[in-house]
């Protein structure tokens, strides 16, 4: 039998067939010793095959499809592995926050980085526009302009107003859609605005630290009645990138990528190398400095800063 992998929760995998029945399955442990570095070999939105046990409502996955893509980021707890946040997405959904919480030009970055990196869409929804003052929004729009500037959607949404929300499903029908962000950013009532029928959990944002509260412990996939399906992620504080060649990362950076061939060197890292066409751009103000910054950062993959908001 064929199914989608909707929810893993480690050792048990939820598989919905074509017919809509949910079969919960394990794999068996030479699956573990394939040489897959992550630490989750089945990811929500994999497509398998799988049997279903002698005698029982479970079964076990023979086969992982292959996966179009895949958006990863490092282990939570063990740096050199990585974690496989969703598969086989059409397209995703950054929530970014300008307050309560506060979503970085860092993690913004690192996030679009790792979506380049393997062909994934990404759209910016700005969410909680209703609680902007008019200081607020001139600050919105300043912080937009760096990303449509670059060929990005950014969209202003308010899941408690309905701001937006059928912009967002028209662009959401008959595919699968990543929703993902910092705890906080509103994720589940965004779902929920969305998809009412579906009723995620959703708790208050920390007063003390500014912080949301973690209510989606796993990324789980939900279908939608309007068609297609949504994947609702656990929040993300940091975003560690994993398997970047430095000599490539230019190509994760869309402006930086555009200029790329205009420099001296082939493979010119935009550093202190002569005639660079990005550093000339930079000068120029052509290049927004927080991309250039979050590109620097990625590029030496420094973890002791790799949360700091350059923005500021």
């Amino acid at each position: 039998m064929n199914g989608i992998v909707t929810k893993s929760t480690g050792s048990w995998y939820s598989v919905r067939t074509e017919d809509g029945e949910v079969h919960q399955c394990r794999i068996p442990g030479k699956f573990r010793m394939k040489g897959i570095k992550s630490t989750n070999p089945i990811a929500v939105g994999d497509e398998v095959t799988f049997e279903l046990e002698p005698k029982k409502e479970t079964g076990v996955v023979k086969e992982i499809h292959e996966r179009k893509n895949f958006i990863v980021r490092k282990s939570v707890n063990l740096s050199k592995q990585t974690h496989i946040i969703a598969s086989n997405i059409d397209i995703a959904f950054l929530i970014v926050t300008l307050h309560n919480p506060e979503t970085t030009t860092t993690f913004i970055d690192r996030f679009l980085a790792t979506a380049e990196a393997y062909s994934i869409k990404t759209i910016l929804l700005f969410n909680k526009v209703d609680t902007h003052d008019e200081e607020m929004d001139e600050f919105r729009e300043a912080f937009k302009y760096i990303y449509t500037s670059i060929g990005y959607e950014c969209i202003d949404v308010s899941a408690t107003e309905k701001i937006n929300i059928d912009l967002v499903k028209a662009l959401m029908k008959d595919k699968v859609s990543l929703f993902a962000g910092h705890s906080g950013v509103g994720k589940s009532t965004l779902v929920n605005a969305l998809e009412p029928t579906l009723d995620l959990k959703t708790k208050a944002i920390s007063e003390q630290h500014q912080q949301g509260q973690h209510t989606t412990t796993f990324a789980e996939m939900y279908p939608l009645s309007f068609g297609g399906y949504i994947i609702d992620t656990p929040g993300i504080r940091g975003f560690g990138v994993v398997d970047f060649d430095k000599y490539q990362v230019t190509d994760y950076f869309p402006e930086l990528f555009a200029l790329k061939s205009d420099c001296k060197f082939n493979n010119c890292l935009h550093l202190n190398e002569p005639k660079c066409a990005v550093k000339d751009a930079l000068e120029e103000g052509k290049i927004a400095e927080t991309r250039y910054e979050s590109y620097l950062q990625l590029l030496s993959e420094d973890e002791e800063h790799y949360r700091q908001d350059v923005f500021k």
